[in-house]
């Protein structure tokens, strides 16, 4: 039960802290939108609607970058983290070992938002890797997975985030 409970509100403590980002617009009543540059023009030019679509391919690269930057940061915290756990040991250790592959996991998606489609890709990859170490480590305290299916993820976020 108490194993359970750990695991669960190490999950909802990871998950908290990736939901904590978000910022919904504000709704006030009796405000109306404002119309768009593009919109209020009386002849729209093919110029513009070039110019908008190039400054939100920048803006998605600049993203895809950050996320890059962040996500790879995250892979290294967590390993340190995760080296640290382990030098508990067995028994106690292992659930320190598996809750912090979860946060790793929740931690990679969280930067991953806004990302290209590459990158969020390789990303799930590795979420979902970590998100097994951490079952296994649940579930045996002397585990010891194979991460080379983690390795292989991380070589394709690198090499997504390479191309972006």
């Amino acid at each position: 039960m108490n194993r359970a409970r750990l695991v669960l509100s190490g999950l909802a403590v990871a998950a908290a802290i990736a939901m904590s980002g978000c910022d919904p617009q504000p709704k006030t009543e009796g405000t109306a939108p404002s119309p768009s540059p593009v919109a209020s023009s009386a002849a729209p030019t093919g110029g513009a609607a070039a110019t908008t679509a190039t400054s939100a391919a920048a803006a998605n690269d600049a993203v895809t970058v950050k996320a890059c930057a962040d996500i790879k940061k995250d892979i290294k915290d967590n390993a340190a983290k995760i080296t640290k756990a382990e030098k508990i040991g067995p028994p106690a250790g292992h659930f320190a070992v598996s809750a912090q592959w979860a946060a790793g996991s929740v931690a990679i998606l969280a930067h991953a938002m806004g990302a290209n489609q590459a990158v969020s890709a390789a990303s799930e990859k590795i979420q979902n890797e970590m998100m097994g170490l951490s079952d296994a480590y649940n579930k045996d305290a002397d585990a010891k997975p194979s991460k080379k299916a983690l390795e292989a993820a991380i070589k394709e976020l690198d090499a997504a985030c390479s191309a972006a």
